[in-house]
């Protein structure tokens, strides 16, 4: 049995997940009365659902009081070019979610789920949750809460000691391996996820999924071929195609398999010294935007969310999807590096419309499902932009220098 668990553990994840998924459509054709099964993908929505409050609250917090101001110019620009791009990314989503709206299968407990009454309501609704009680806020999963708490816990705690900041550092490492050991359970969870699917609904829920993977990596698709080089192409002024498609072939294609920003830094610190780029910058900036440059998890959160509201029939005005844009890059700058570090964030957006924790997790347990084509395309999109903004912020620098931009 050891053996054999060492055997399976040795399979990448996404060969795992794609044997869950087989396994699940297989079992609810042959057996479809064998109910138990689906014990499984409730077993594991219920774990993510119980350490995703606590996780978040401490990598923010660790991630805060860490925090040093770059003191370089071109630094301050890459990390603009981070924010921008999340933010983008975020208004490209709710756009692409309006032109073609996406609903996903929910249980029937979800119906019961009352919508708020226009802006004013989700306004209040939204102070209301940030200046709840930071105990509260844990306990009952109120994730703008807990953000809430978390950012000003963080910023108080810079003028901590080395050794409290460790401490932090400690805990927010534990409950990431948690998540990590929960993931590696994946496969599992998603079996009992697809066998209820399937015996609830058919295997029409497949043709439903793929339109969502379809509607993700468009979107993705979108940022990494248009609205990246066009960012380029304002800070180079030349064609911004040859460095695009460099990042691309160099960063994001590992990325896609290894569906780990930060097991791709050292890719990318590579492509940065293959583009002479100053080691004291990309040494920085890489690592940094592996944490906060999150194209592809703020693309996973808005149309997830979106989904879901178009689901419960919730009606989305401008003013709405406006914050929903800003609250989904805020809450991606924030995913955890595990894979489906996104997923967990879904519930923070959903609140925005009072839609309560446990219908969320069942977005999220969609989430995991797609995930093994949607979370590949997101890390890649993330960690090739890390490499792709890096440099153009530097190639800014020299082109106002007179310097020449060789792309080798």
């Amino acid at each position: 049995m050891k053996k054999l668990l060492s055997k399976w553990n040795s399979i990448s994840l996404i060969k795992r997940i794609i044997a869950g998924l087989i396994i699940g459509v297989v079992l609810a054709l042959a057996v479809p009365q064998a109910t138990f099964v689906g014990i499984f993908g409730d077993l594991f929505v219920s774990a993510l659902r119980a350490v995703a409050p606590v996780l978040i609250f401490f990598l923010v917090i660790g991630s805060l009081c860490r925090a040093k101001t770059g003191k370089s110019g071109t630094l301050k620009t890459v990390i603009v070019l981070y924010l921008i791009g999340t933010f983008a990314a975020a208004v490209v989503a709710v756009i692409v979610s309006f032109i073609i709206p996406m609903s996903i299968t929910l249980t029937e407990a979800a119906t019961e789920n009352t919508p708020p009454e226009g802006i004013t309501q989700v306004l209040h609704d939204l102070l209301m949750q940030i200046v709840d009680n930071p105990v509260s806020a844990l306990y009952n999963a109120n994730f703008i809460g807990v953000l809430a708490w978390a950012v000003l816990i963080g910023v108080a705690l810079r003028m901590a000691s080395g050794h409290t900041k460790s401490v932090v550092d400690d805990i927010s490492n534990a409950l990431t391996k948690v998540v990590r050991w929960i993931i590696s359970l994946a496969p599992i969870g998603i079996l009992g996820l697809v066998f209820t699917a399937v015996t609830e609904s058919g295997m029409g829920i497949f043709t439903e999924y793929g339109k969502l993977i379809l509607l993700l990596v468009c979107s993705m698709l979108a940022m990494a071929l248009i609205f990246n080089p066009l960012v380029v192409f304002l800070c180079i002024r030349r064609n911004p195609y040859p460095l695009v498609f460099k990042c691309l072939k160099e960063s994001a294609i590992t990325a896609f398999f290894t569906r780990s920003s930060a097991a791709n830094i050292p890719v990318n610190m590579q492509l940065c010294k293959s583009l002479d780029l100053d080691e004291d910058i990309y040494s920085v900036s890489i690592p940094l935007g592996a944490t906060i440059n999150m194209e592809g998890a703020a693309i996973t959160i808005s149309i997830m969310t979106l989904a879901a509201t178009n689901t419960l029939g919730i009606d989305v005005d401008l003013p709405t999807a406006v914050i929903l844009s800003i609250l989904s890059a805020v809450a991606a700058c924030g995913a955890s590096g595990v894979a489906g570090g996104s997923l967990l964030l879904i519930p923070m957006a959903c609140s925005l419309f009072g839609i309560s924790n446990d219908i969320a997790m069942q977005v999220v347990g969609v989430g995991f499902i797609i995930g093994v084509i949607q979370d590949s395309m997101e890390t890649a999109l993330n960690s090739s932009t890390d490499a792709l903004f890096t440099a153009a912020a530097e190639f800014r620098s020299w082109r106002k220098q007179g310097r020449e931009i060789r792309i080798k």
